[in-house]
């Protein structure tokens, strides 16, 4: 009686997995449908289905695995890179690419495009400038219902101009022996004076007429990185990237090596590149009062957020980020050729699909990262050139925390620690000190503590802007201010004289720094980036700013604390009231 009992037992056990495995078996096809039929053109699947869900699901792997064989598996693609300009045979190598590619296919793909119009501009015809043009100066007042993002930009304080630009003074040096070939090698680019075998209608001459017209606009934000900024102020080829990152075709996604969590590398139709981060919680959810600056999430909104403030703020230091909503599908798994990514998705409990990457932290499936049913929020920013063609220096923070549960940092526990520094290289001369100290407040406005390294463009030494990269960490706690983030400022009591009366006017009712916020985060493709506490938390900040500012003043003497800005034309820097 008892062997018959469990028998029984046994028997229900096989047929309820049984049954279990055919219901996670029909779930992807059916998910498939969904997704391609929200997201095509034709509203139909791009794949053929039978009738039978099992074997749905097997064509669609056999499909798969055709798919990788004929690419060549496991042939990787390469990360799209802006060619080196010199003479290296070599310097055409990315050093963080990933993966290499075969390129027949790509070439045919291309030349077929090559035969329709092709806008991989994004722009429309009134917006065809020059490579880096400004747009118009005309000083626009505030009044009850216009911009206030327009009328900042045309306030004097947001017209002072660059000095001259030498060769020197530019990342990379454009002349009419260069030429720009889309697809050669199988590379993002190739400079060369003199190349052969490439045809003519694959070139790119830039000092032709039209030729900044003709070049991608990640190519032309690259073409206009200087020694003082990464792009200019009224930039049309700004906006333009910005409009790609949120909408151009993705042709191939691969997972970030190192980090501690999960990023993407994304390459567009156009052969740009961007750096994918993922939604990871909600705009509503504060970072645990328990938690660790090093353990917080990273946000994709703060990616986002970061990038207007530092336009708002006009340091101009943060690569171009935009927002997008990916489908997991057709725009990851679909286009990777990153095995180790591909395994990791699955279909969650609640029908789902779901993936979660390889990482130091927070990649398992008790971290994944699952779309609705397969629609998935993230930050998009693009690449600057790789390190193989402009070499980028990494320095130490001076104010790095300590990264430990126990131990404090110098700086925490000597208030005379930024005398060190100040004696210190490169620290004890030109603008690295005043650069740090904008880096501080940036910081602090947005609630950042995880600045432990900084990076700078090797050609321009020394005399140079700090690349504001990696913001994630951003935007945690609206409801409290981390005032350690100024004790940098607190210390030093030095601040750029732009950036102190910037700060000065962003305080006043016209040009509150939350309502430019809202406003230029609108045009994000993502609504609402920011919550109104957040924004709220700015001003807040941007007063203890200033009051520690004023008892720098108070205390030294303003001369010894603004100091003159050494670039740019300083005699246009009055108060925040002139007009």
């Amino acid at each position: 009686m008892i062997l018959f009992r469990k028998f029984r037992v046994f028997i229900l056990m096989v047929f309820l997995v049984a049954c279990t495995m055919h219901i996670m078996i029909d779930l992807l096809p059916k998910l498939e449908k969904r997704a391609v039929g929200a997201g095509s053109a034709d509203g139909g699947c791009q794949c053929p289905h039978s009738g039978n869900p099992s074997e749905d699901t097997q064509n669609w792997a056999k499909q798969r695995a055709r798919s990788m064989a004929e690419a060549g598996w496991p042939n990787k693609h390469t990360l799209r890179i802006l060619q080196d300009f010199s003479s290296e045979p070599n310097s055409n190598l990315s050093s963080r690419s990933l993966e290499k590619a075969t390129v027949a296919a790509e070439r045919a793909e291309y030349a077929l495009q090559r035969k329709k119009p092709l806008n991989i501009r994004g722009d429309t015809a009134g917006d065809r400038k020059s490579l880096i043009g400004s747009g118009s100066r005309t000083v626009v007042p505030v009044t009850v219902g216009s911009s206030r993002l327009l009328a900042l930009f045309e306030h004097p304080l947001y017209r002072i101009d660059l000095p001259p630009l030498t060769d020197d003074d530019t990342l990379f040096n454009v002349n009419k022996d260069i030429r720009f070939y889309p697809r050669a090698a199988g590379n993002q680019g190739h400079y060369d004076g003199n190349e052969e075998g490439v045809a003519e209608e694959d070139e790119y001459r830039p000092t032709e007429e039209g030729a900044a017209e003709s070049y991608p606009n990640w190519l032309r934000f690259h073409i206009g990185i200087n020694r003082y900024q990464l792009f200019p102020r009224h930039s049309l080829a700004l906006d333009a990237l910005l409009r790609d990152l949120a909408s151009l075709k993705i042709t191939s996604v691969a997972m970030k090596s190192g980090g501690t969590q999960l990023k993407l590398i994304m390459t567009f139709q156009n052969y740009g590149q961007a750096l994918f981060k993922p939604m990871k919680q909600t705009r509503e959810q504060e970072t645990p009062p328990d938690f660790f600056y090093f353990s917080d999430f990273e946000r994709h909104n703060a990616e986002i957020a970061a990038f207007h403030l530092d336009r708002i703020l006009d340091f101009r230091r943060v690569p171009p980020v935009a927002g997008r909503l990916v489908n997991m599908t057709r725009e990851i798994r679909d286009v990777t050729r990153d095995k180790k990514l591909w395994r990791t998705f699955f279909i969650s409990p609640a029908n789902n699909i779901c993936f979660y990457g390889e990482c130091s932290y927070y990649c398992s499936t008790e971290h994944a990262l699952c779309g609705k049913p397969d629609q998935i929020e993230g930050s998009l920013a693009a690449f600057l050139p790789d390190l193989a063609l402009a070499k980028r220096k990494t320095w130490r923070n001076p104010w790095r925390r300590s990264y430990h549960k126990r131990k404090k940092a110098e700086w925490e526990v000597d208030p005379d620690y930024c005398d060190v520094v100040k004696q210190t290289p490169p620290y004890d001369r030109g603008t690295r000190l005043l650069d740090v100290m904008d880096m501080t407040v940036f910081d602090f406005l947005m609630g950042n503590m995880d600045r432990h390294h900084y990076e700078t463009f090797e050609k321009f030494g020394n005399d140079t802007f700090i690349i504001h990269l990696d913001n994630g960490r951003g935007f945690g706690k609206h409801s409290h201010d981390e005032v350690s983030i100024l004790v940098p400022l607190s210390q030093c009591c030095r601040l750029r004289k732009s950036t102190y009366l910037r700060l000065q006017l962003l305080a006043k009712e016209e040009y509150k720094l939350s309502s430019l916020m809202e406003e230029s985060l609108l045009r994000d493709r993502l609504v609402t980036v920011l919550t109104r506490p957040h924004l709220r938390a700015m001003d807040r900040r941007l007063r203890l700013v200033l009051q520690v500012l004023a008892s720098c003043v108070e205390k030294e003497g303003y001369g010894n604390v603004v100091e003159e800005d050494l670039t740019g034309d300083t005699t246009t820097l009055r108060s925040p009231g002139h007009r």
